[in-house]
């Protein structure tokens, strides 16, 4: 039996108890982490714009100074892909449980339900409204993946 955990930052420590209360003894248990490019995208369009047209990324005098370190796209890549190994490093050692690890990166409920496709469970957490139970209480990924996992889902409170 193979359980795919979702971890995203506000559910991951009930998904991975979850998953630990659930998964049968030998379990092949996966940690996944989706990292969304749209934010860091955005980051370097706002760069782009901030420099104006026709100014090339290589003129060191259209930069912001010392200690700006250039496009803030790349340092929000950097800085999710950090937090992304961290979430993971830290989901592992509370499952306390031998598991494999991915990290992957594009639209994050595609890369969800196609992680989950060799699955046999699910788990993951609601992220939406949490003081109205009910279908706000999932965020629109959740929502996505719930309606297309092409498996069982334990769906669990954070």
């Amino acid at each position: 039996m193979t359980t795919v955990v979702w971890l995203t930052e506000g559910t991951w420590p009930a998904c991975v108890d979850a998953a630990r209360e659930h998964s049968p003894p030998g379990a092949d248990i996966v940690l996944l982490y989706v990292r969304d490019p749209e934010v860091p995208g955005a980051a370097h369009g706002a760069f782009a714009g901030l420099l104006g047209r026709g100014h090339r990324r290589e003129d060191s005098d259209l930069l912001p100074g010392d200690g700006w370190g250039g496009d803030p796209g790349s340092r929000l890549e950097h800085l999710a892909a950090a937090s992304g190994e961290h979430l993971v490093r830290a989901a592992a050692e509370r499952l306390d449980l031998p598991c494999t690890a991915q990290v992957r990166t594009g639209r994050v409920e595609r890369e969800v339900v196609t992680a989950s496709e060799a699955a046999d469970l699910l788990v993951l957490g609601r992220d939406g409204d949490r003081t109205h139970p009910g279908p706000r209480s999932l965020g629109p990924a959740t929502r996505h993946v719930v309606d297309h996992a092409p498996c069982q889902v334990l769906l669990v409170w954070p």
